[in-house]
């Protein structure tokens, strides 16, 4: 199930799901352009991602958004202008009717992957339903999530694997998993995320972007659907993430070596 939507969207090739961490403001139009160009080069389908508020946060001082209505404006008006669907991410099933007047797709954030009321509201909108696998989940276990979307009445639920908790705090991507969850669901595979290691003294996350093209190779290989990056124009500046996120002017050449494996594995 979930594979109709999926299929039209894809088209048999590599879904790319790609964009900054955070929606920061109208420079996320000009990221849009940016990714919609490559991807359009390249012949890739996009969706395109921005989170409209970013309610994870390890410390209270840490961005959260510039407002829920202005970003998911900003979110619709980039898919407007370069036909593209559009992902954010929800926390709470208040959030759910309001983010899916504006976006195509609802992510839910690994952390939250096992909170019912979220997802069931989250099918309940009809819009395509895409679930982070938790850290803590193995592949296998996905499968619940994903029933409580079907079993609410959508058919369009995809998972995303995001790397599993090792020793102390790690995270290491088991591609097994990948074909677990294509068994029952679309499968992503997040590989910026994925690479996060937090510094346990400061509590603020650190990322490994240099092993982004790595990961995503053996992905690729080893059968995911689609990759889902976060990138931005200057990492080192962005308000959100920006130690895990690929610098966007070298995003064209990491997708076009995933096309090439892509095509292979075919």
């Amino acid at each position: 199930m979930g594979r109709t939507k999926f299929d039209s969207i894809s088209n048999g090739n590599l879904l790319i799901i790609a964009g900054p961490c955070a929606v920061e403001g109208e420079s996320i139009l000009d990221i849009a352009s940016e990714v919609s160009r490559i991807c359009n080069d390249l012949d890739l389908p996009l969706i395109f991602k921005g989170s409209y508020r970013k309610a994870n946060r390890s410390r209270l001082d840490s961005f959260t958004g510039i407002g829920d209505e202005i970003a998911l404006k900003l979110l619709a008006q980039a898919a407007q202008t370069h036909n593209v669907s559009v992902t954010t991410d929800i926390h709470s099933p208040e959030e759910a009717e309001m983010a899916a007047k504006y976006v195509d797709i609802l992510q839910i954030p690994a952390f939250l992957c096992r909170q019912t009321d979220l997802v069931v509201a989250a099918a309940k909108t009809g819009k395509i339903v895409n679930i982070k696998k938790g850290q803590f989940l193995s592949a296998d276990s996905m499968k619940h999530a994903v029933k409580k979307v079907w079993d609410s009445g959508n058919e369009d639920c995809w998972v995303t694997e995001r790397g599993t908790t090792f020793g102390y705090e790690d995270l290491v991507v088991d591609m097994k998993g990948i074909s677990v969850m294509k068994e029952f669901a679309p499968t992503v595979v997040d590989l910026t995320h994925s690479l996060q290691r937090p510094n346990q003294l400061s509590g603020v996350t650190g990322g490994n972007p240099q092993h982004i093209e790595t990961l995503g190779k053996a992905a690729v290989a080893a059968g995911a659907d689609a990759v889902f990056i976060e990138t931005h124009p200057d990492p080192a500046n962005a308000k959100s993430d920006g130690a895990n996120m690929l610098k966007l002017s070298n995003l064209k050449e990491l997708l076009t070596t995933l096309k090439r494996v892509h095509e292979a594995v075919k």
